[in-house]
Order: structure tokens, then C-alpha cells, then sequence
């Protein structure tokens, strides 16, 4: 039987980290910027954690 192949679209979005949670961009940060709070862009600017369906959806697309 073949090797699965990692998804590279889905691989270059998100990261795996050592404890095994995938991490991933916030949305909302590619345009249209100057209606955000200063407050808002600053939460947009870090990662957070993949939910926890995703992540079970999502663990065999990252090899």
C-alpha cells in the first residue's frame, strides 16, 4: 500500500506542535483593516489552536 501524501495547501496553514495540537491564523486580517480597532488587529495578529473536531477531522492531512 501506498504512502498518504500530506495536503501541501493544508500544511503551509497550520503547524503541528510537539503536543500534538495544530495551531493556526486567525481570519479577518487580509483586507479592510482601517474599520478594525487597534485592539481587534492585535488579536488577529496571533495564532490559536485548532478546535478539537477539526483537529480529529483534520491529523491525517499533516504526515
Amino acid at each position: 500500500m501506498a504512502k498518504q501524501k500530506t495536503k501541501r495547501g493544508w500544511a503551509k496553514r497550520v503547524k503541528k506542535r510537539k503536543s500534538g495540537k495544530i495551531s493556526r491564523r486567525r481570519a479577518g486580517k487580509g483586507h479592510l483593516l482601517t474599520s478594525k480597532s487597534k485592539k481587534r488587529k492585535r488579536r488577529l495578529r496571533q495564532a490559536t489552536k485548532l478546535s478539537k473536531a477539526d483537529t480529529k477531522r483534520l491529523k491525517g492531512l499533516i504526515v
